[in-house]
């Protein structure tokens, strides 16, 4: 029986990032489900201060969907998903960037529903909590104050991180393409740069949310690292995966390896989709 791709998206984007991923699947005869979690997708907030010409004052103070919305929020909304999925035979869950976190808290919860799972250059915490990781040295390279002329309002008060994407600032666009697409076009860079949304949740959970052994430790697993990620250093990607494997030696990851940047592998998916068709011809039903 063929299995159901489940995809999780990153930080600030949302199904709409999956959808050429999705074709190269399906004209290779795979079936997948781009998942929307809360306050994403269709459920998104874009104000009109948000539009051409933008008002930063009203950006700044307008309220946003995703406020309140928890990471167990975010893997209740997957497990359903996941639940109706696994229905129609095996599950793999594909989680990209920050949707690893929200992966990794479903696999905690519930691996009976996933029979492989695939972190593509994704968070799995296992002796960190998420944002403790950007202080160790395999991140020195990575300065989240890169973004900060494009943050609109204050987290503590919004209750959400805001980000403006519409931003015309030459050196906020320069940083976001060097984090994200660097080896992109320009054009390719600003067209998924539209596809972002400005807002997103602030909870990236606790150590009560990394990867625990009896549980997400049961289930076969992938690695995808992406070689020229800036955003997710490879050395930060290798060290997850180490420590991965020590948490639970006798099922490490199996690690594979695609070259570009955090989005090269949704601007030019066809590596990919071949990368994740091989997964499903090695994954048998759990």
């Amino acid at each position: 029986m063929h299995p159901t791709f489940v995809l999780v998206h990153g930080a600030f984007a949302n199904s709409f990032s999956f959808a050429p991923l999705q074709a190269e699947l399906g004209l290779l005869g795979h079936r997948s489900v781009a998942v929307d979690l809360p306050g994403h997708g269709f459920r998104a907030t874009y104000t009109r201060a948000y539009q051409s010409p933008q008002d930063p004052a009203g950006l700044a103070t307008a309220p946003g969907s995703i406020k309140g919305v928890t990471l167990a929020d975010n893997a209740a909304h997957l497990i359903a998903i996941l639940e109706r999925a696994k229905r129609n035979g095996p599950v793999i869950l594909v989680a990209h960037s920050r949707g690893g976190i929200t992966a990794t808290a479903a696999a905690n919860a519930r691996p009976d529903l996933i029979d492989r799972i695939v972190y593509v250059s994704a968070w799995c915490p296992v002796r960190l909590d998420v944002n403790d990781y950007y202080a160790e040295p395999e991140m020195a390279t990575v300065d989240p104050a890169a973004f900060a002329s494009a943050l609109a309002g204050n987290p503590a008060d919004l209750g959400l991180l805001r980000v403006n994407f519409r931003t015309a600032d030459p050196d906020a666009l320069a940083a976001f393409k060097s984090a994200f697409l660097a080896d992109g076009t320009d054009e390719e860079f600003l067209t998924f740069l539209n596809t972002f949304q400005p807002d997103e949740n602030l909870d990236v959970g606790t150590s009560a949310d990394r990867a625990q052994a009896a549980t997400w430790g049961s289930i076969p697993r992938t690695y995808v690292r992406l070689a020229d990620d800036a955003s997710l250093t490879p050395a930060a990607q290798d060290r997850l995966i180490r420590e991965g494997d020590e948490l639970t030696p006798d099922n490490p990851y199996d690690v594979r390896t695609l070259a570009g940047s955090h989005l090269k592998w949704l601007t030019d998916p066809a590596p990919a989709a071949r990368l994740l068709g091989e997964l499903a011809a090695i994954t048998p039903p759990r």
